[in-house]
């Protein structure tokens, strides 16, 4: 791989921006301003689950975004019983939004592998991330400037898996498939969808999924250094 590449595709949320501090210190900070009297913990345990199921939905074009901001926290709420109006459920959605960015932790190896890589090989972002808050994440965790296309969903019209969106970022990059390489935690939507197209795949596997053995797979993202 490392012969071939010159062109690398990195995954934001769960690959580099660690997601679940960053969404959990988000979550405390709302739910407190707006006297949600839930645990922390108990709110986490069961929205984490059905976070990731309206996600797949949203992945599949079966949902819309205003029906995953929404949906993710009734479904939780109700999972919890906790009694809350819509009003609130749409504050909570917007004010999430709203705040997420502003927390920017990273995984601890995200940026001496960035510093490693940056020298040898062009980087790049393909998120299926919402558009307003991703590139705030890449602001506010100072990584923006090691990327040069940083590729959104939203705007090209389909979310990885589907084909086109590594098309569209192969065409921006002016890269042969062949040449490129898609580091991502999701399965299916980073390694099958990048390979769907002829690219190489790393997969993060920070949630130990049971996955293809033949697969480059790591569990920390300085075992990169392996392959590229």
């Amino acid at each position: 791989m490392k012969d071939q590449v010159t062109d690398i595709f990195f995954d934001l949320d769960h690959t580099l921006w660690d997601f679940e501090k960053n969404s959990a210190l988000t979550f405390n900070k709302i739910l407190s301003e707006y006297g949600v009297a839930v645990s922390l913990d108990d709110f986490l345990a069961s929205y984490r689950p059905i976070n990731m199921k309206y996600w797949k939905l949203y992945r599949e074009e079966r949902i819309i975004k205003e029906k995953l901001r929404y949906g993710r926290l009734k479904e939780t709420f109700d999972e919890l019983d906790y009694k809350i109006d819509d009003d609130l459920i749409y504050i909570l959605s917007d004010k999430y939004i709203q705040h997420l960015p502003g927390f920017n932790h990273l995984f601890k190896e995200a940026i001496p592998i960035l510093d490693y890589l940056k020298p040898s090989y062009n980087l790049h972002i393909i998120t299926n991330g919402f558009a307003e808050v991703q590139i705030g994440k890449l602001h506010n965790s100072k990584i923006s400037d090691y990327f040069i296309h940083v590729i959104n969903s939203e705007s090209v019209g389909v979310k990885k898996p589907n084909p086109k969106i590594f098309e569209h970022a192969l065409e921006m990059a002016n890269v042969l498939a062949s040449q490129a390489v898609m580091i991502g935690d999701n399965y299916e939507a980073d390694v099958l969808g990048a390979k769907s197209v002829g690219m190489h795949t790393i997969h993060f596997n920070v949630h130990n999924d049971a996955v293809n053995d033949q697969d480059v797979k790591i569990a920390n993202l300085l075992e990169i250094k392996h392959y590229l």
